[in-house]
C-alpha cells in the first residue's frame, strides 16, 4: 500500500526549518502505519513508542521537560539509542500521556536537531484541553483515507494512476469505462486501510463489509470512551443520522431529523465534537463568493459529510448488486455518495476552504465553492448522466468567476463558461 503522505515526510525531514511533527487524523486511518514505513525506509534506526500501550511511562513528562531524562527513558524502553541525525522518534498516540504535548514545545527549543513525530487521533489532540499547546514549535500534517489515486495503487494500476495523476485527459478518455468501474468500487469499498487491505487480496465484497461495520462499531465505542457523558447520545445521534441528512434533496443539516423539536443548542457541542475528531467534515453556507471566503460565512447553515465514502454507503444498507448494475451506483440516495465523493478529493488538502453557495431563498445552489490559492472555484456535481445545472449557470452569470468546474460522469470538456471534470479526475488540485 502507498500513501502519498510519505512524500510530505519526507520534505519534512529534509527541511531546514525542521520542527517536531504532529501527525493528526481519525482513528483507523493508517497513520501508525505510514509512520513505521517512512522510519524504517528513510532513518538507520526507528525508536517507536505507543503511550497507550505503555502504562510505564504515564508520568514521563508530569515530573518536568528535561530533555536528557526523558530521552533516556524513552531509549531505556525502545532499546534503541536515539542519534539525533539517523534515528526518527515517533511518540504515537501522544495524547494520551499529560504533558506529551507541550514536551514537543521543549523538543524543538532545547533539541531540535532531533527527528520527533507526534502522532494521535483527533479524539485525544483536538480535544485535550489540561495541557498547554506548543504553539507555533510543532509542524502539522493530516491524514486521512486513502484517495482514489491510492486505491488504484493499492490495486496494482500503477500506470493508470500516472495518467490520473498528471490529468493526462485525453489517454483517460481512453480508459473512462474502465476508471468508471473503479470508482464504482471506491464508492463501496472507501479508502480506510483495511476495508482496501482486504478488497484487494480477495474482492470478497460481505468481507469487505463486516469490515467497516467493524470500523463503524469501534467508532460508536470511542464515543462513549472519549465524549463527555452527557453528550454521548447526542453524538450517536448525530452520527447516525448522517446518511438520513445527505440522502435528502437539500443536503443542508436539519436538526428536525434528529428528533421532533431538536435545537441546534442541543447539539453543537456533538457536531462540534465529531468535527473534531476528523469523523465528519463540515461545509458551511456561504453568502457570496468573495475572498476571504470566511466572511461571508453562515454558522448557523451547514453541510456534513462522513470522513470516507464506504463507511456512508455501509452506513446506508447499499446492496452489493448496486456495483453491477453499472452507474445506479452514482445515482444512490439522491447523489449523496457522489457529493460525499468529491467532498473528500477536495479535502486532501486541508489548507483549501470548502463551502457551498445558496441563495437567501435556497431556490437556487452551488454543490461547493473552494477557496485555493487566492481564487474562489465554483463546483457543481451531477451524479447522472443528465448534465443540466440551472442554479450553477446562473452563479455563473452574475459572478463570473474566473475558473467554473463541473463534475460528472462525462469526459473532461471545456466550454465557454466552464471545464467539465470526469468524476474519476477531481482532487485537491481540482483542475
Amino acid at each position: 500500500m502507498y500513501r502519498t503522505k510519505i512524500e510530505d515526510l519526507k520534505a519534512w525531514k529534509n527541511s531546514p526549518l525542521r520542527k517536531p511533527l504532529i501527525l493528526s487524523g481519525a482513528r483507523q486511518v493508517g497513520k501508525t502505519w505510514l509512520l513505521q514505513e517512512f522510519g524504517k525506509a528513510e532513518y538507520a534506526h526507528l525508536a517507536y513508542i505507543n503511550f497507550e500501550e505503555t502504562s510505564t511511562l504515564q508520568n514521563l513528562f508530569t515530573i518536568g521537560f528535561d530533555i536528557d531524562r526523558i530521552l533516556t527513558a524513552l531509549q531505556i524502553q525502545t532499546g534503541v539509542q536515539i542519534q539525533p541525525e539517523n534515528t526518527l522518534l515517533v511518540l504515537d498516540e501522544i495524547q494520551a500521556v499529560q504533558g506529551g504535548l507541550t514536551s514537543l514545545k521543549y523538543f524543538a527549543e532545547k533539541a531540535p536537531q532531533y527527528h520527533i513525530i507526534a502522532a494521535g487521533s483527533l479524539l485525544g489532540i483536538n480535544l485535550h484541553l489540561n495541557e498547554s499547546f506548543p504553539v507555533g514549535k510543532v509542524d502539522f500534517l493530516d491524514l486521512r483515507p486513502l484517495s482514489f489515486a491510492e486505491f488504484l495503487i493499492a490495486l496494482g494500476e500503477n500506470e493508470l494512476t500516472t495518467a490520473l495523476l498528471k490529468k493526462d485527459w485525453v489517454l483517460l478518455s481512453l480508459f473512462s469505462e474502465k476508471l468508471k468501474e473503479y470508482l464504482r468500487y471506491y464508492f463501496f469499498v472507501g479508502g480506510m486501510p483495511e476495508a482496501v487491505a482486504v478488497f484487494t487480496q480477495n474482492r470478497n465484497w460481505q468481507e469487505l463489509r463486516q469490515v467497516q461495520y467493524r470500523l463503524l462499531r469501534a467508532y460508536e465505542a470511542d464515543f462513549s470512551k472519549h465524549v463527555p457523558h452527557e453528550q454521548v447520545p447526542r453524538v450517536r445521534m448525530v452520527w447516525q443520522s448522517i446518511p438520513a441528512q445527505l440522502a435528502k434533496e437539500n443536503k443542508k443539516f436539519m436538526y428536525g431529523v434528529l428528533k421532533e423539536g431538536a435545537r441546534a443548542k442541543e447539539f453543537e457541542l456533538a457536531i462540534q465534537w465529531l468535527v473534531d475528531s476528523g469523523l465528519l467534515l463540515k461545509s458551511f453556507k456561504v453568502s457570496k463568493p468573495f475572498l476571504p471566503l470566511t466572511a461571508y460565512q453562515d454558522a448557523s447553515a451547514f453541510k456534513l459529510f462522513l470522513l470516507d465514502v464506504g463507511l456512508l454507503s455501509a452506513m446506508a444498507g447499499l446492496n452489493t448488486i448496486t456495483i453491477i448494475e453499472g452507474n445506479k451506483i452514482f445515482k444512490e440516495f439522491k447523489g449523496a455518495l457522489t457529493e460525499q465523493y468529491v467532498m473528500q478529493q477536495l479535502r486532501l488538502n486541508s489548507e483549501n476552504y470548502i463551502g457551498y453557495w445558496a441563495n437567501d431563498r435556497s431556490t437556487a445552489e452551488v454543490d461547493f465553492i473552494v477557496q485555493r490559492d487566492g481564487e474562489v472555484i465554483p463546483i457543481e456535481v451531477k451524479a447522472g448522466e443528465n448534465l443540466r445545472a440551472k442554479s450553477f449557470k446562473l452563479f455563473c452569470d452574475k459572478y463570473e468567476p474566473q475558473v467554473a468546474v463541473r463534475v460528472s460522469l462525462a469526459d473532461y470538456k471545456p466550454v465557454q463558461w466552464m471545464v467539465n471534470i470526469p468524476l474519476y479526475g477531481i482532487d485537491e488540485r481540482i483542475i
